[in-house]
């Protein structure tokens, strides 16, 4: 009655995997040393930095995106609660790979948004994509990421990109579809040039929903902290790991504790300067 179609995909799977290793293995080395190397100066960065001088740039950072004292200073008590709870170093390395990851779904999410926005054809060429990307399992990622990169915080960060950069493009693409046509159109007719439209009128004025883009990004990095400790990439989600595996609820629970206090920290602060940028374009327009 059924047509078994599952083991030659699955063959065929394996056998591109294989060719990639084998034919790019250098390509993939050079791309694992490379990230590696920004890694770990950021994680060596924030795990000798005293914690007190992490506390104040972290205070600094919610004052400068809202402005508010109160905001500021529950930030940076949230903060201090991670090293209250044992888990300042796991911290630091799971912010670590969060902001590459976050800057390279970045990096990619924000042009391909863009080009989206820009051509009906590449949408509909590139939805498919978004939505294979954002409905398989998790895990799913992480067998060919550890096959092309090995274990450890590369094929985390690759998972990790995979994982969070469809909300991003999404939003990217319909805060740009949002803009007001009468003022594309009034730039046009001052006889502004496309990059010219793109980059004074379309991206300022949906910068609000990139924004809401960006902090969906980075709650979705977060959700796959846990599911990275599995092949190696230590942080806050190796301590639910180890609870897991030695049934210790406790330590799971204080893992889980520590990651909602990094959710809330990046979202309040990602909120508050997208709230900012949405005021700022209210009073400017």
């Amino acid at each position: 009655m059924f047509v078994d179609i599952g083991k030659p995909i699955a063959d065929a799977t394996n056998t591109f995997i294989e060719w990639l290793i084998v034919n790019y293995g250098d390509v993939f080395e050079s791309i694992a040393n490379a990230l590696l190397t920004v890694l770990v100066l950021i994680e060596q960065a924030l795990r000798w930095a005293p914690p007190w001088s992490v506390l104040i740039v972290v205070g600094l950072i919610a004052y400068a995106a809202s402005r508010n004292l109160l905001l500021s200073f529950g930030i940076v008590a949230l903060a201090w609660l991670l090293g209250s709870l044992g888990l300042w170093e796991q911290a630091m390395q799971t912010i670590a790979v969060m902001l590459v990851s976050v800057a390279i779904a970045i990096i990619i999410g924000i042009p391909l948004g863009v080009l989206t926005a820009r051509s009906d054809i590449a949408r509909a060429l590139l939805n498919p994509v978004l939505d294979l990307m954002q409905t398989i399992p998790s895990f799913v990622y992480l067998i060919p990421a550890a096959m092309l990169f090995g274990l450890g915080k590369v094929p985390a960060i690759l998972a990790t990109v995979i994982y969070a950069t469809p909300p991003l493009i999404r939003l990217t693409d319909l805060g740009i579809r949002q803009v007001d046509h009468s003022v594309v159109e009034a730039s046009r007719a001052f006889g502004a040039t496309r990059w010219q439209m793109l980059k004074g009128v379309q991206i300022p004025l949906a910068l609000p929903s990139i924004m809401q883009g960006i902090n969906q990004t980075m709650m979705m990095a977060l959700a796959m902290v846990v599911i990275a400790s599995m092949i190696g990439a230590r942080g806050i989600g190796e301590t639910v790991l180890l609870g897991l595996q030695r049934n210790d609820p406790g330590k799971g629970l204080v893992g889980g504790i520590g990651i909602v206090i990094l959710a809330i920290i990046f979202d309040r602060i990602s909120q508050a300067f997208g709230r900012r940028l949405q005021a700022y374009r209210t009073v400017g327009g």
